[in-house]
């Protein structure tokens, strides 16, 4: 009797053990979440643009500058917006100046053009070395392709007398912010 009562509490542990590694499916949540910030990129900015006189004698040099914007500025008060700023004067002396033009009516101005979401400058506006200009302006939940917008920025310089013949180069630093 001892032997069958011990065999069956064996079996019934053995049966017990089975019972826990049957196959089955088990299915588990999780949540994902993502925090979407504002953002902004400036891509394909033109690496030189070359001012030209073209018709009369003394006529302005002008040229343009393209660029690709991205944006993306929050729902209910966001912002953004797209500068430039004239970090290095034209070079070397000599020639046309931003910062001290030989003549006080020499000037490197500039008109824009946007593609929408974005505003567009009112120009002509005059590009300085001491503070950004406008280029374009964005307001709340903009959004651009995901491919990108496209910007230009025409430029305008005086043909003065008093310039050195030569070859002159400024810089020209672009910045987009969002929010």
């Amino acid at each position: 009797m001892k032997k069958k009562l011990l065999l069956t509490s064996l079996g019934l542990l053995l049966t017990a053990s089975l019972a826990h590694a049957q196959l089955g499916t088990t299915t588990g949540t999780t949540t994902v979440s993502v925090a979407v910030a504002a953002e902004a990129a400036l891509t394909a900015i033109t690496g030189t643009s070359t001012l030209a006189s073209t018709g009369t004698n003394f006529s302005t040099y002008t040229g343009t500058t393209s660029l690709t914007y991205f944006i993306r500025t929050t729902p209910t008060s966001g912002s953004g917006s797209i500068v430039l700023k004239v970090t290095t004067d034209f070079a070397p002396t000599g020639g046309p100046s931003v910062g001290t033009p030989p003549t006080g009516t020499d000037a490197l101005t500039y008109s824009c053009t946007v593609s929408s979401p974005g505003t567009a400058c009112t120009g002509p506006l005059t590009a300085k070395t001491t503070a950004t200009t406008t280029v374009a302006t964005f307001g709340a939940d903009a959004h651009s392709t995901f491919a990108g917008n496209s910007a230009s920025v025409s430029w305008s310089l005086t043909n003065d007398p008093l310039y050195k013949v030569g070859t002159y180069t400024a810089t020209v630093t672009f910045t987009i912010s969002a929010a």
